[in-house]
């Protein structure tokens, strides 16, 4: 059974269905705080680099740490579900910046149709580009993750897959390490 204390971090490439997915998860537990790691990005100003690319590694691992850290802390009263574009290449680095001895990871990965098709029919998102999202995809889609930690069926209703990922939060089958 899932106690406070625990940080649930629902990932994937732009268009996933992350943001989503998370919203209903947060509803579902209770005490829950989600924390949107696009927050952490829209505090860079002058000089930001597209976190897509890789001269971002630096930015991207000082912005994950403060996202984590913020977790980690907010852990301490309730369930902490965080929204964000966390790769497996990033887990040690948000682990050890939370300072807690585990997360539980949840990857969702629908078909890059799916994502590409979000992402060009977002209004009033501050990210529409398909091409990196589509680079994004593939960098989770040749990610070396355990597949327990994946969620690409994208044939349910996000509320169902939220509830399923409530159940693996709960029985911690999808808890890393």
């Amino acid at each position: 059974m899932l106690t406070v204390g625990a940080v649930i971090v629902v990932t994937g490439p732009p268009g996933a269905g992350k943001s989503t997915v998370a919203a209903l998860l947060a509803d579902l537990l209770d005490p829950s705080a989600l924390v949107m790691g696009d927050d952490f990005f829209g505090f860079l100003r002058n000089g930001a680099i597209a976190p897509w690319l890789v001269e971002a590694d630096q930015q991207n691992t000082a912005v994950i740490q403060a996202a984590a850290a913020a977790s980690g802390r907010l852990a301490a009263c309730c369930s902490v579900i965080y929204d964000g574009v966390v790769g497996p290449w990033f887990l040690p680095v948000f682990l050890e910046a939370s300072g807690l001895k585990h997360l539980l990871y949840a990857m969702l990965l629908p078909p890059l149709a799916v994502c590409l098709e979000r992402v060009g029919s977002r209004e009033g998102h501050g990210f529409t580009d398909r091409d990196a999202a589509e680079h994004m995809w593939r960098e989770f889609h040749r990610a070396d993750i355990d597949p327990r930690h994946v969620l690409g069926d994208q044939d349910i209703e996000l509320a169902e897959i939220a509830q399923s990922l409530a159940d693996r939060v709960k029985d911690g089958t999808i808890r890393y390490p």
